[in-house]
């Protein structure tokens, strides 16, 4: 099984950039998708941002045009910028076979008014 693991989690201004990165043990192509998903306090987690096998690109509604997610066989990236405060949220990595997920241990982000 996968082993996932997310950095660049951080504090930041509104307004500013991000960049998340999700390393991965094995080959992503080997996965239907993968993506990240967020986590705010006292909230459920929501899907941000997933790409499948063949290259499709998903985004909330609330990062399209601010986010951008890429991949390659070893790792996941998800450009985040014009950041605002209703991001701030614990950022999971996300790879999916049909019969089973697996997620990264979450990186923070937080973004200051």
């Amino acid at each position: 099984q996968v082993q996932l693991v997310e950095s660049g989690g951080d504090l930041v201004q509104a307004g500013g950039s991000l960049r998340l990165s999700c390393a991965a043990s094995e080959n992503l192509f080997m996965y239907n998708v993968v993506g990240w998903y967020r986590q705010a306090p006292g909230k459920q987690r929501e899907l941000v941002a997933t790409i499948n096998v063949g290259g499709t690109i998903k985004y909330a509604d609330s990062v399209k045009g601010r986010f951008t997610i890429s991949r390659d066989s070893a790792k996941i990236d998800l450009q985040m910028d014009s950041l605002k405060p209703e991001d701030t949220a614990v950022y999971y990595c996300n790879a999916k076979l049909p019969s089973k997920d697996y997620w990264g241990q979450g990186t923070q982000v937080t973004v200051s008014s």
